[in-house]
């Protein structure tokens, strides 16, 4: 369990970011008729959620990071079910329409499998830090690939953008500065990782603002 205050004070404000991050992805996705996360990142964090609050919880009990885990399973099924709702529209064309279903559910197998994956090779602290790093950095070049398909801001909000950042930013420092429980010390490939996705997250915030502000000025 994660006892030094710093430790304990980066891991709470990752959870509560990222939580917002869960929330008001669910209130965009119901507005705009949408979903707010790419798919593919969304099916590999909710597998990491599951896989990790059930490891977590057999090796540490019921830990902060534990419950923090949880909670975004929770909140991410909330995300998933206005893909299911919503997604067909953002299928590719080229495939046929009765391939959504199966597709999706072949994408979030494949997530599952690859989050085991990490944690049966690299261990359970290790493999959930590199898994949670690395598709965080796919999460963040997909929310740019995102609004370049959809070509305008529907499903996306700043909100979601500054919580990814700030949520991601938290762990950056906790496992590439600080050093995090049941790791040796600070994490240089987190940290690149980390600083990776701070460069994708700021740049999207940057253009999702710009392309909001040119969507506004154009109605007036």
């Amino acid at each position: 369990m994660t006892t030094d205050p710093l430790s304990l004070l980066l891991t709470l404000c990752s959870g509560l970011f990222w939580t917002l991050v869960y929330l008001e992805g669910i209130r965009v996705g119901v507005r705009d008729r949408s979903y707010a996360i790419p798919f593919w990142a969304l099916a590999l964090n909710l597998a990491w959620e599951v896989v990790n609050t059930i490891h977590g919880a057999l090796a540490a009990g019921i830990a902060v990071q534990v419950v923090i885990n949880a909670v975004w399973a929770v909140f991410d099924l909330g995300i998933l079910a206005t893909y299911f709702r919503y997604g067909r529209k953002d299928f590719p064309s080229v495939l046929p329409a009765g391939w959504f279903l199966p597709w999706s559910l072949l994408a979030l197998f494949t997530a599952f499998v690859v989050e085991e994956g990490f944690i049966l090779w690299f261990g359970l602290y290790d493999g959930r830090a590199y898994a949670a790093f690395l598709q965080n950095l796919l999460m963040s070049v997909l929310f740019l690939v995102m609004l370049a398909q959809r070509g305008g801001p529907q499903g996306q909000s700043v909100t979601i953008a500054l919580c990814k950042w700030l949520g991601t930013l938290a762990p950056t420092l906790l496992f590439g500065v600080v050093g995090a429980e049941g790791m040796n010390g600070p994490n240089p490939f987190i940290l690149a990782l980390g600083l990776l996705c701070s460069l994708f997250d700021l740049l999207y915030l940057a253009v999702l603002w710009r392309v909001r502000r040119v969507g506004k000025a154009g109605l007036r």
